[in-house]
């Protein structure tokens, strides 16, 4: 029972939020997606990643060492992506850059947080530093056809994490009043990306939704087992190991849904695994973080 209330309480603030959104969206308000999430991932987000590595007192080493884990445990998404794409006759273009991507900024770094604490977001961050680098230029590849790293070197994400991780090695502090000032910004961060993946879920319109949901088991289970098999192979301790189980476990980014329909790969489909990925996390992360807690 004492587990079940822990579990509850890390889960419950992630999913009040996201219903927050998605009601305010289904009640009829207004709510100018395009313009808050430009706004939290040019200012709020990268506030966050900079301020977290600048202030980590996490071993530079062990955030080093997850970072390599996290782009391994990305690139065997990708290999077994790429092979269940293969066998099913799937359209690569579609269905790969979703498998392998997850939302590791709305959904992970809230979950880590309130699991783990401080030291769980340092971690986190670093995760959603590698996906944010692989999306733009792995993802994007795989989705337009074309290279990324170009748009990757435009991402103000990008540039936060070389910054903080600049000042993390260093052992740099900017002067308190900025630290302060973007701390404050960094901390609209998390409830707005929140309530924003919530609205994101009310506009979509889910697609083949029996593929969705194969697909959706599949990267669920695929991402557990990379995670977990990563986590021992690098010796992680409980925060290191339950993070990067957690952040791989998380449900398709809308990220994906975004570039499919920028570069017409069926984005109807990919919506369908969005929102199937994400019903289904919904039930399953409470189950997978009470396994991670009592580790």
């Amino acid at each position: 029972m004492e587990l079940a209330v822990t579990v509850l309480e890390i889960t419950a603030p992630v999913f009040i939020l996201a219903a927050i959104g998605f009601t305010w969206v289904k009640l009829g308000f207004e709510y100018r997606i395009q313009f808050v999430t430009r706004l939290t991932m040019t200012l709020a987000v990268p506030a966050l990643i900079f301020t977290a590595l600048m202030k980590s007192e996490l071993d530079k080493g062990a955030l080093g060492l997850f970072f390599v884990a996290g782009v391994l445990g990305h690139l065997l998404l990708a290999l077994i992506g790429w092979i269940l794409v293969r066998v099913m006759g799937l359209n690569q273009q579609t269905y790969l850059a979703p498998f392998i991507f997850g939302n590791t900024g709305n959904l992970g770094i809230p979950l880590a947080l309130f699991a783990f604490g401080d030291d769980g977001l340092g971690y986190a961050v670093a995760m959603l530093a590698v996906t944010a680098i692989l999306s733009f230029t792995l993802g994007l590849t795989l989705v337009a056809g074309q290279g990324g790293g170009t748009k990757a070197l435009k991402e103000p994400m990008v540039w936060a994490t070389l910054l903080g991780g600049l000042f993390l090695w260093q052992d740099w502090q900017t002067p308190v009043f900025l630290t302060n000032s973007l701390e404050l910004v960094g901390q609209m961060a998390i409830p707005v990306m929140l309530i924003t993946l919530g609205v994101a879920i009310a506009r979509l319109t889910p697609g083949k939704t029996g593929l969705a949901i194969l697909l959706s088991l599949a990267k669920l289970c695929a991402s557990i087992a990379a995670g977990w098999g990563l986590g021992l192979a690098f010796g992680f301790d409980g925060t290191a190991f339950g993070v990067l189980v957690l952040q791989l476990a998380t449900p398709v980014a809308v990220t994906s849904y975004l570039l499919a329909e920028k570069f017409d790969a069926d984005p109807d489909a990919v919506a369908g695994l969005v929102v199937v990925s994400t019903l289904i996390s919904v039930a399953a992360l409470p189950l997978l973080l009470s396994t991670l807690i009592e580790l």
